[in-house]
């Protein structure tokens, strides 16, 4: 039997499949005793995997992979749950846990703070639009910053100015280009170029606003889809756009 590895599953787990799927195509009949953990408590998982032979199946779909679970005996399954659940009902536990939160909340908005000012410097709005350019980061922050998002804004593999510059971008492209309605041919790299496309019409428009030039906002695509987020109520209208053209 083999005790560990990492199976690529063709079809999520259903109580119809057997039989599993490595990496390498060879199938392995799934133990009559065994069930599947399904993701989503990352400590049991952990404990099960310590507790002996697991078999931990993930899914490709296009570039992304994703957890169909673990494999294991059903006895380590109920084990590795009862062992997490004693664990937290120690006071002890809960009070690290608490702390743990505290801290990562206060990194967390630590991150947030720096990034919206990365935000506000790079896009380097005239004094005249200096209060867009606060509800502007605000917003973009707002969508950029969460754990978990996958967003540019999350990675560390570039500059925090580079994060902020693309998390401006992607933003707009998403919020004040017709690029969600696009219907873009299935050629390779085609839709690359329209997203450099909208990406050069998006640093046009924010070179206006650099360069304080009165603009309409009823033609301004930016100020329409900054409008919104005041009527969703995600920003306060105070500090919005009431006055400050």
């Amino acid at each position: 039997m083999i005790t560990a590895t990492t199976l690529t599953v063709r079809s999520a787990p259903h109580p119809n499949l057997n039989y599993v799927v490595t990496a390498d195509g060879q199938k392995l009949d799934i133990p009559a005793d065994w069930a599947c953990l399904k993701p989503g408590d990352a400590a049991v998982t952990k404990t099960l995997k310590s507790l002996g032979p697991s078999w931990t199946a993930v899914r490709q779909k296009g570039r992304k992979t994703f957890s169909d679970g673990v494999w294991a005996p059903r006895a380590n399954i109920a084990q590795a749950q009862a062992m997490v659940a004693e664990k937290r009902a120690d006071p002890a536990y809960a009070r690290k846990r608490a702390a743990d939160l505290q801290r990562r909340q206060e990194k967390q908005d630590r991150y947030c703070d720096s990034f919206r000012q990365a935000l506000i410097i790079w896009l380097d709005f005239h004094p005249r639009y200096g209060a867009l350019a606060q509800q502007l980061a605000a917003e973009i922050a707002l969508h950029a910053t969460p754990v978990g998002s996958g967003t540019v804004a999350r990675t560390e593999r570039i500059p925090l100015n580079e994060r902020a510059g693309a998390a401006v971008i992607a933003w707009l492209r998403h919020q004040a280009t017709p690029y969600e309605s696009l219907r873009i041919a299935r050629v390779k790299g085609r839709r690359r170029e329209v997203r450099r496309e909208l990406a050069q019409q998006s640093v046009r428009l924010l070179n206006r606003y650099r360069n304080g030039e009165l603009i309409k906002p009823e033609t301004c695509p930016l100020l329409k889809a900054l409008a919104k987020t005041v009527t969703q109520g995600r920003v306060n209208p105070e500090t919005g756009l009431t006055g400050e053209q």
